[in-house]
């Protein structure tokens, strides 16, 4: 008897609920991929998450051709597809592990419906947070709208599963399915933009363990003192492990708990920013049209600037004056990857400096960040505009300067990601247009000036949404 597995952003074999249950039940699982980017709605995948995705699905399959399976690709519509996949395969069952975007818990809703009316048994499972959306309530049975509350209430109910290992081999799969081979589904860029990404990321269930280890022997041990600086390795760069499913949550809350820094204020400072993910999630799908519209009504209203294409792509490509804006950004256009501080400050230069709407910023992050996750980054830009639930207040405005000097204090993190910099002084670094001669002498190649005042800009926005 089969069982179909249906892997999405569940890229592993270890821990993995869809395949542990075909096991269970003593069905031989055949692995099935299927590309339909267009079932996402708005929020089709970007580049980035595809280029990462090419390589975490090349992972998956070497780990199950080792097992003596395969991963059979496909491209969408999905609900077709399975259909043809089931009767192919006479299978007696469809298993996946849920996913929390809006567009995509509708589909799978539809397919679970059908399916089902055919007679195939049809489950889906939590293989992505450490608690599910709806699991959480206030006494009123509502969904939380403050962080805070919500986290108080979910650690309360945390009941996260053992580390579970794949077996080390598992059934064939003889079946001719006229599936694609993974180049065919054209995930991988023709124009290798993405080189730089593969010097600092390996993508798939090994590079996501292999992260947690070093994370867990290293880092985590100073992880409250080291996670705002951003040239220091200071954070766990698991976030895209942990979008892509490659590695369980409750993987890392174990590995944390039982290393070597035990589970002290540093473990639990992690746990708490999971906690944040889990918020996110929960927002999104108690709140669906966050994804697009600001959560609080207030803002529908408010001026945001008619922000000109030549200063949107100055801020996109790190040529706005202001060093940590540009730093960021070119690390971002890089790596695939912004370190969190600095996501919060480019994230408030855009939305308060320039008042350009969030879902500008939101669509870039999206097409570019490795990580790109809709809940996170609804959420997180959301947040710093002020717009969303548990919102930074409106009067939060990131002093980029402030930041950079407090938080990159000897310009290692500019002088890295801006490297005309590297021959200013370091004070000079964070605001090189305080020295016109200086700079135009030392790094002729940098904007003179900011694209926009900080101060006059600050205040106009902090005008601007008093009066939102």
């Amino acid at each position: 008897m089969i069982a179909i597995i249906w892997f999405r952003n569940d890229l592993r074999l270890d821990d993995n609920p869809a395949l542990q249950a075909a096991l269970r039940a003593g069905l031989a699982p055949v692995p099935v991929y299927i590309h339909a980017p267009d079932e996402e709605g708005a929020w089709r995948p970007g580049a980035a998450s595809d280029a990462w995705r090419h390589r975490s699905l090349a992972a998956l399959d070497a780990e199950l051709r080792r097992r003596g399976s395969k991963l059979h690709c496909f491209r969408g519509p999905s609900a077709e597809t399975l259909r043809e996949i089931v009767r192919a395969t006479r299978a007696a069952a469809l298993f996946w592990n849920r996913r929390y975007e809006p567009a995509i818990e509708e589909r799978d809703a539809r397919i679970k419906r059908e399916l089902r009316a055919d007679g195939v048994r049809v489950d889906s499972f939590n293989g992505s947070l450490l608690i599910e959306p709806w699991e959480v309530q206030t006494k009123n049975g509502d969904p939380y709208r403050v962080f805070t509350p919500f986290w108080r209430m979910a650690q309360g109910q945390l009941r996260s599963p053992p580390p579970a290992v794949a077996p080390q081999s598992l059934p064939s799969c003889d079946f001719d399915l006229g599936d694609a081979p993974l180049d065919a589904l054209e995930l991988s860029p023709t124009i290798a933009w993405d080189a730089g990404f593969w010097a600092r990321w390996q993508p798939g269930e090994a590079g996501a363990q292999a992260a947690l280890q070093r994370f867990a022997n290293g880092a985590a041990s100073r992880y409250r003192q080291s996670r705002d600086y951003p040239a220091d390795a200071g954070t766990s760069r698991l976030s895209p492990h942990l979008h892509f499913g490659e590695i369980a949550p409750w993987r890392v809350v174990h590995a944390l708990s039982t290393g070597a820094e035990g589970s002290g204020e540093n473990a639990l400072a992690f746990e708490r920013e999971l906690g944040w993910r889990e918020f996110a999630h929960h927002v999104l799908h108690h709140f669906p049209h966050t994804a697009e519209r600001n959560f609080n009504p207030r803002f529908d209203g408010f001026a945001w600037a008619d922000v000109s294409s030549d200063t949107l792509h100055a801020w996109q490509r790190g040529r706005t004056g202001v060093p940590i804006i540009d730093a960021g950004m070119r690390e971002l256009w890089t790596t695939g990857w912004m370190h969190n501080r600095v996501r919060m400050v480019v994230a408030s230069f855009l939305t308060k400096n320039l008042r350009a709407h969030w879902l500008a910023g939101a669509r870039w992050f999206w097409d570019t960040l490795v990580d790109a996750d809709l809940a996170n980054n609804s959420l997180g830009w959301q947040w710093v505009a002020g717009t969303g639930v548990d919102a930074a207040p409106y009067v939060r405005v990131f002093n980029p300067v402030l930041q950079s000097k407090r938080f990159d204090a000897d310009g290692g993190y500019l002088a890295h990601w801006v490297p005309e910099l590297a021959r200013l002084p370091v004070a000079l670094r964070h605001e090189p247009w305080l020295d016109p001669q200086a700079l135009a002498r030392l790094a002729p190649e940098y904007p003179r000036r900011p694209i926009v005042d900080l101060a006059a800009s600050r205040n106009l926005a902090l005008q601007a949404y008093r009066l939102g």
